[in-house]
């Protein structure tokens, strides 16, 4: 039998272990030179001109953005409902309150026409997620944001190198938040990255990281224990050198998949952008629970349902959203299938795949 084809996997080589090694025999293992380094050798890889502030989890850095841009009780923040919960729990942590609305069914990024219906008097701001690596809608998002006066931020989370129109994810809005959990496109093992427009908003997430001090016992705010490791930020530094070439790899991987899946509905990617398939996700718009467990029952081929519930009606957040309809975040919640697109692919592996969901769309799963 075929050995089963994950829908994820983590790479970490030697050179992450023996960077770990240096900073355990360092004997500083705590935020100190590393995360200062990973922060700036971040910054200037992805979104140059910009700051990066190191923290220990994608949420925090969702939440310290959030709170750092000012966002609080009384304010209403719009957010997509189809996605990971962290975005609305963020929101929901600095007392405002998530707005969610609908998406649009190309790209599973917010629907600029669905925000605008939703602003009122207290919307303080409009976060869209770079759903699967696919930048949203930023042209259109940006100029609503503008004409009412109201912010933008960025939930990069996925979306590590991607781009819009050539400017690169986290460049768009007040701060951005990437994650650098180990199955992203590129990992510290945990953790997150605040990229911010200015250096005030920067010492600001920095204050929120560190229980609000700047200089030890100085507590100006209160803040949180966010902080990087050094160990963290070793194994950061050392996937930067390593992420461009396992984008490329995964692009590549997606184009085979275009090229050869049938039955199915692939990913399209918008004029201008660059989609750096954090997930390629197809979808089946018929049983697509029963495909999934086709494929790995009979075909040993992984794959991942992102995300089968959609936030608005999750017990954690659906008081926020009493009697929401949203049509095309029903329709993806239970049509999305996300296959293997990870840079360990073979390209057996890959035929499999193909044939794998060839064969059960064919077969009407």
């Amino acid at each position: 039998m075929s050995a089963f084809i994950p829908p994820a996997k983590p790479i970490i080589g030697d050179e992450e272990r023996e960077a770990v090694d240096r900073v355990l025999r360092s004997g500083m293992v705590a935020q100190g030179p590393e995360v200062a380094a990973f922060e700036r050798e971040f910054s200037e890889h992805f979104v140059p001109g910009r700051p990066s502030v190191a923290v220990n989890s994608g949420t925090a850095g969702l939440h310290l953005g959030l709170l750092a841009a000012g966002v609080g009780a009384g304010d209403e923040v719009i957010v997509p409902s189809f996605t990971f919960a962290a975005t609305g729990n963020s929101v929901a942590l600095t007392g405002a309150t998530p707005v969610f609305a609908d998406i649009e069914r190309e790209t599973f990024t917010l629907d600029p026409a669905a925000v605008e219906a939703a602003i009122t008097p207290r919307t303080r701001g409009i976060l869209p997620v770079h759903l699967y690596g696919h930048p949203a809608r930023m042209r259109e998002l940006t100029e609503i944001a503008n004409r009412h006066g109201i912010a933008l931020y960025e939930d990069a989370a996925q979306a590590h190198g991607a781009s819009l129109d050539g400017t690169p994810v986290g460049g768009f809005g007040e701060f951005a938040m990437f994650s650098l959990y180990p199955t992203k496109n590129m990992t510290s093992g945990e953790g997150g990255m605040v990229t911010v427009e200015n250096e005030e908003l920067a010492r600001k997430v920095r204050l929120l990281r560190n229980q609000g001090m700047e200089r030890q016992y100085e507590n100006e705010v209160i803040g949180f224990n966010a902080r990087m490791t050094d160990i963290h930020a070793a194994i950061g530094r050392v996937q930067l050198t390593k992420v461009d070439a396992w984008t490329k790899q995964r692009q590549a991987n997606a184009a085979f998949l275009d090229a050869n899946l049938s039955g199915v509905i692939v990913p399209p990617v918008a004029e201008g952008a660059v989609h750096v398939y954090h997930q390629y996700t197809i979808r089946v718009p018929e049983d697509r629970d029963g495909f999934v467990t086709a494929l790995r029952e009979q075909y040993e081929v992984g794959s991942g349902v992102y995300y089968p519930i959609p936030n608005h009606r999750l017990p954690s957040l659906a008081h926020f959203a009493p009697g929401l309809e949203l049509e095309a975040t029903e329709n993806a919640a239970s049509e999305v299938v996300s296959l293997p697109v990870h840079p360990s692919l073979t390209q057996d592996d890959l035929e499999r795949i193909v044939a794998a969901v060839n064969a059960v769309a064919g077969a009407g799963a």
